[in-house]
C-alpha cells in the first residue's frame, strides 16, 4: 500500500473510508485533490470496477489532472472511470437516454451565445422593449428557474414569481420562457442548463433509468460540493440513494 504512505493521518482516514456517506471538509492547500485521487485508486486497488465509479468535478481540467494522477497508481484502468463535470457526464447519459424524453440522441447543445440569440429573436417577434427585457436578464432568469427545477408551466403558475415579474414591469417572462423552451424542443436542442434539468426529468419520470444508473454508479464522489446547485444536488441524491456510497469534498468557507 505504498501510495498511502505519503498521506497524513486525516488524509489517510478519508481515503480508507470507502463505504457509506462521507463528507470531507478541506480548505485550499490541504491536499484534497490528492485525497480524491488516492481514494479512487484505493477503491480500484480493492477490487471495485472503474466502470462503477463516478467522479463529478467542476472543471474538465480538474477531471483530466485527477485521471492522470490515478493512472500513475492503478495504470490504464483509470480510463474506465466515469469522471468529468456534471454537464459533460450527464450529456453523455442523455445521449443514450434522450429518446425517452422526446429528444433525438444527436440533440444539439446550445451554448450561451446560441441561447441569447434565440431569446433576442423571441423578444423581437413579441415586440418587447429590449431595455426592459434585456437578453442577458431573460437568459439568467430562465437559467435560474431551470437550476431550481422550475419548468415553464410551473413558472407561469407560481404566484410569487408572477408577482415579482409584474412588479418590475416584466409580466411577459412566463410567456417568453414557454416560447424559448418550445423552440429549443422543436429544434432538437438543449441549452447548458437543460443538461441537468432534463437529467432530473429523466430520472424522475423513468424509474427504470434511475435504477439502471443507481446500479451502475456504486461509488460517487463530488468535488467542490459547496458549489452545487439544487438541480445538481438532486441528481446526486437520487443516484446515491441505493448504495449510499457517496463522498463529497468541499470547503464551507468558499460556499
Amino acid at each position: 500500500m505504498d501510495y498511502l504512505d505519503g498521506l497524513n493521518p486525516s488524509q489517510r482516514a478519508a481515503v480508507e473510508q470507502t463505504e457509506g456517506p462521507v463528507m470531507i471538509v478541506a480548505g485550499a492547500g490541504s491536499g484534497k485533490t490528492r485525497v480524491i485521487t488516492y481514494r479512487v485508486a484505493h477503491l480500484i486497488r480493492n477490487g471495485i470496477d472503474p466502470f462503477n465509479i463516478l467522479v463529478l468535478t467542476f472543471t474538465n481540467k480538474a477531471a483530466k489532472e485527477m485521471r492522470e494522477r490515478i493512472m500513475k497508481v492503478v495504470g490504464a484502468e483509470a480510463k474506465n472511470i466515469w469522471m468529468g463535470t456534471f454537464h459533460s457526464v450527464f450529456a453523455k447519459i442523455l445521449r443514450v437516454e434522450a429518446e425517452k424524453i422526446g429528444y433525438p440522441a444527436n440533440f444539439t447543445i446550445y451554448d450561451t451565445d446560441d441561447s441569447k440569440s434565440l431569446i433576442r429573436t423571441i423578444l423581437k417577434e413579441m415586440q418587447l422593449d429590449d431595455k426592459l427585457y434585456n437578453a442577458n436578464f431573460v437568459y439568467n432568469r430562465i437559467s435560474s428557474s431551470k437550476n431550481n427545477l422550475i419548468s415553464p408551466v410551473e413558472y407561469s403558475k407560481n404566484e410569487n414569481i408572477k408577482a415579482e415579474d409584474f412588479s418590475t414591469g416584466r409580466g411577459m417572462m412566463g410567456e417568453i420562457y414557454q416560447t424559448y423552451a418550445q423552440r429549443c424542443y422543436k429544434a432538437g436542442a438543449m441549452d447548458f442548463d437543460d443538461l441537468l434539468f432534463k437529467t432530473n426529468v429523466l430520472l424522475r419520470e423513468h424509474p427504470e433509468v434511475l435504477y439502471k444508473y443507481q446500479n451502475k454508479f456504486k461509488y460517487l464522489m463530488v468535488d467542490e460540493y459547496q458549489d452545487t446547485n439544487y438541480s445538481q444536488y438532486l441528481i446526486v441524491k437520487k443516484l446515491a440513494a441505493n448504495n449510499e456510497n457517496l463522498c463529497v469534498v468541499g470547503y464551507d468557507a468558499q460556499s
